[in-house]
């Protein structure tokens, strides 16, 4: 077993045909085919079903392609042990970030990482927080970036900030003529939620998201925005959002109290992960994009160190 024959297992469940992986691995499909077979035999298994079109993995070789992911993980990761600093700045980055963050923080990414590291192509992504963690475990992403009400010891967290929540309020809403909203005695029967994606890191139970009446399980802030506007109710968004509203839906923002809902906004990685420079980076480009107010103190004061 190898693993230019892994890559070759990857390249054909990427594109689903032989031919059009063998010219991305720039071999021929007579070449990428046998290397296949053999790795098939030695196995004893077979990893395609070359007689659907397109071509399938089985059941075996799911498991296989799994495996081959985190194999073909690790190995670059050796290699960026022995890279030069500059090599360490430069590459794919592929971050996953979920869409209650995304608005705020990706488009600044972009314009930081161009201006001081235009050798890192970022490859963000957005991703509902079970996608995130599938995908970092599965060596698919290098980060995340989201907000995690539950440690996994399989992770490494790295605390980045610290936001509140605001309502949006309908002006149908009753809620509408108040100046600050009680979070412990607002209505869930009237409360739209984006259960997947937002967790609170108070100590209030999170049982008012859990018995909203009205969820979208898989949208957008501005869509849930909109659901307000069209149905009436309310919802909770980052204050971070605030900037990105214009018009009349700043109007429509009030504060929540007794107590203040918030989250703590994480980099993942996983544990194995190994190119600290490129998490400095990334650190240092949020520092760049969220007030120093909101920064957690470590990331502050201190490098990271894995």
């Amino acid at each position: 077993m190898t693993l230019q024959q892994l890559e070759y297992v990857l390249a054909v469940n990427k594109y689903r045909h032989f031919v059009k992986a063998a010219e991305s691995c720039q071999v021929t499909q007579s070449t990428l085919s046998s290397m296949i077979r053999k790795l098939e035999e030695e196995l004893d298994i077979v990893i395609f079903d070359r007689n659907s079109h397109p071509v399938q993995p089985t059941m075996a070789g799911e498991d296989v392609i799994r495996q081959a992911q985190v194999v073909i993980y690790n190995a670059r990761q050796l290699k960026e042990m022995t890279l030069s600093e500059r090599r360490r700045t430069s590459g794919d980055l592929n971050i996953g970030i979920t869409p209650t963050i995304a608005p705020y923080i990706v488009p600044k990414l972009f314009t930081y990482l161009r201006q001081y590291y235009p050798d890192i192509n970022l490859l963000p992504i957005e991703l509902h927080r079970k996608g995130n963690i599938e995908r970092l475990k599965h060596a698919e992403i290098d980060i995340a970036i989201m907000s995690m009400p539950e440690k996994d010891d399989e992770l490494l967290e790295i605390p980045l900030y610290r936001e509140k929540f605001v309502a949006y309020v309908s002006p149908t809403d009753p809620l509408f003529k108040e100046q600050e909203i009680c979070y412990r005695t607002m209505p869930y029967e009237r409360f739209w939620s984006l259960r997947d994606d937002i967790c609170f890191h108070n100590q209030v139970e999170n049982a008012f998201s859990e018995n909203a009446t009205s969820t979208y399980e898989s949208g957008s802030l501005v869509t849930l925005m909109q659901l307000v506007d069209e149905t009436g109710g309310f919802t909770t968004i980052p204050e971070l959002h605030i900037p990105l509203l214009t018009g009349f839906r700043r109007e429509r923002i009030r504060p929540l109290v007794d107590p203040v809902p918030t989250r703590l906004v994480s980099m993942f990685v996983r544990r194995d992960y190994v190119r600290e420079t490129i998490l400095n980076i990334v650190a240092d480009a949020v520092k760049s994009i969220v007030p120093a107010k909101l920064m957690d103190e470590r990331i502050l004061k201190y490098p990271i160190r894995l």
